[in-house]
């Protein structure tokens, strides 16, 4: 796509006006970095609290007779049980069990409790036209999908995001992880989530197109926070062991062989009536074919995506799908697939970067805890 063609999101200006490097992501125009520098942005989301523009999402309503359980006929999980306020992670899978894009969806509830009409969805940009086109042709007669594009969504992540959020909009101060409300606040009308995409705590805050510029700007006010571009949003992803769309996830791979079990509630696993179960439910029996593991690389250069791993004999076994330099480890890490003879934590493999084998071992997912606050 020429970069006349590119799309832009409500802070485009805001972006270009803190000096952002603009690059072209998912059909956007998207800020790959500030002055400040991609290394700088991952500490200091780590450290303090960064804000991130992902108004590139695919933001809907999902509504009808029954949304919650009609959206299980394209997911594994549980919508028909989640309860009001709280939002769940998911994949919309293919009838091979493959997975085509992973997703958030909620049920936002107001100040007093009441739940809004249906789901709140929310999806990777570069997938999004082909999700709500899946969803509309899947569900069609049961659902009235709204896509949502005057809205812009930032994300506020950190361990000084609580306190910055919760000063502004004091509502969001009960608040815990995967909860989901739709507020008054910031003198507009805004769907907040305490979630995030870095393994730190965090909101994503989801308001009117027309205001986003405005609401970027009170946040970048106080002290505590910058602005994080994709670079460091992807280097704090890895860190925190989450898959990429495109890259460690694809409609070949499956959500057993991903790691993403979790994603399966136990009734729809009985069930068995969502798209690929047979396969998936294979998988969970019998172990899949190949298995997501994160690798510590010990020698050498980073090892990124399409690096090839090896045994310790020089086999070649599987293949890097995310690769790159951990500023909190101070070393290289990367995601694979490899046959899950070779998923244990502490095995010594290799991979091949420029054509030379180097050391690497695979270590617990995620390489930095996540920090998500949770009800006790």
């Amino acid at each position: 796509m020429s970069e006349t063609a590119l799309k832009t999101t409500p802070l485009t200006e805001a972006h270009v006006a803190l000096g952002a490097r603009m690059v072209p992501f998912a059909g956007y125009s998207m800020p790959v970095q500030y002055p400040m520098g991609v290394m700088a942005e991952h500490l200091w989301t780590r450290e303090h609290c960064g804000i991130f523009d992902v108004s590139h999402m695919g933001q809907a309503r999902l509504t009808g007779v029954s949304p919650l359980s009609a959206f299980e006929e394209v997911v594994p999980g549980d919508y028909i049980g989640l309860k009001a306020g709280k939002q769940k992670y998911s994949v919309l899978l293919n009838r091979q069990g493959g997975i085509i894009d992973d997703l958030m969806a909620g049920r936002p509830t107001s100040a007093d409790g009441t739940p809004d009409d249906g789901l709140f969805v929310v999806v990777n940009g570069a997938c999004k036209d082909n999700d709500f086109k899946v969803i509309d042709d899947e569900l069609a007669g049961q659902v009235e999908s709204r896509r949502l594009e005057d809205r812009a969504l930032i994300a506020v992540q950190g361990p000084e995001a609580a306190a910055v959020v919760n000063g502004l909009v004091p509502e969001t101060t009960s608040m815990v992880f995967m909860d989901i409300r739709s507020l008054k606040g910031l003198e507009t009308d805004l769907i907040v989530s305490r979630s995030g995409y870095t393994g730190e705590d965090g909101y994503e805050i989801s308001v009117p197109a027309g205001e986003a510029a405005r609401v970027w700007t009170l946040l970048l006010a106080d002290e505590r926070v910058r602005p994080i571009g994709l670079g460091a949003r992807d280097s704090l992803r890895l860190e925190a062991g989450l898959p990429l769309y495109g890259h460690d996830l694809d409609e070949t791979v499956s959500p057993v062989e991903a790691g993403l079990t979790f994603a399966i509630n136990k009734n729809r696993r009985e069930q068995r009536d969502f798209p690929g179960a047979a396969r998936i439910v294979k998988e969970l029996a019998e172990g899949p074919a190949r298995t997501k593991v994160c690798l510590r690389v010990l020698e050498g250069a980073p090892a990124r995506e399409g690096a090839e791993v090896a045994d310790e004999a020089g086999a070649v076994i599987g293949v890097v799908t995310s690769g790159g330099y951990s500023p909190c480890l101070k070393a290289g890490i990367a995601l694979a697939f490899v046959p899950p003879a070779f998923k244990a934590e502490g095995t010594k493999l290799k991979v091949i970067v420029r054509g030379k084998a180097q050391a690497c071992e695979v270590v617990a997912s995620p390489f930095v805890p996540h920090r998500y606050v949770r009800k006790v």
